[in-house]
């Protein structure tokens, strides 16, 4: 199982969410509306019985993918981390909690919400099994999203 959760602003509409929607349909893109307690309700309902899960979250639902691999670490393949918003205080209650499940994180030099000084540490403390990249992007990591190489990302 395969799913992209998008962010605070965002939803299963926005760039990321259509793009996913047309170059890997298998992804499962939705919508998570509300609080935080509602938008993790709605993605462990989605992910109930599910294993070997790759979580693909931007900026806040990087933040949410965190908090299901903490949570189900065996359940979890895989997280793909994009600007995740572990710099928001919904995360600070999660920073001393760890997880081994393999993540890569993507975020942007020039990224003012959520910046790469606040976040890579959070994360290196999180996922002890983690790849960082760090490229000349903003937020929203225009210039590197699309360029990825997904067939392998998305590989099990």
């Amino acid at each position: 199982m395969k799913i992209f959760i998008h962010g605070l602003e965002s939803t299963s509409t926005g760039t990321k969410g259509k793009w996913f929607n047309t170059h890997f349909p298998e992804v499962l893109v939705s919508d998570f509306p509300g609080s935080l307690d509602e938008r993790m309700s709605k993605l462990n309902s989605l992910l109930t019985g599910h294993e070997n899960i790759v979580l693909i979250g931007s900026s806040y639902g990087g933040l949410m993918a965190s908090l299901y691999a903490l949570e189900n670490e065996g359940r979890v393949k895989k997280v793909i981390l994009f600007a995740p918003a572990l710099n928001f205080s919904e995360f600070d209650q999660y920073v001393d909690q760890s997880t081994s499940a393999p993540a890569i994180l993507y975020v942007g030099s020039q990224d003012d919400i959520c910046p790469p000084d606040r976040v890579i540490p959070v994360a290196k403390k999180v996922f002890t099994n983690l790849a960082v990249h760090l490229s000349e992007d903003d937020h929203l990591l225009k210039k590197t999203f699309r360029f990825l190489d997904w067939q392998t990302l998305l590989t099990l």
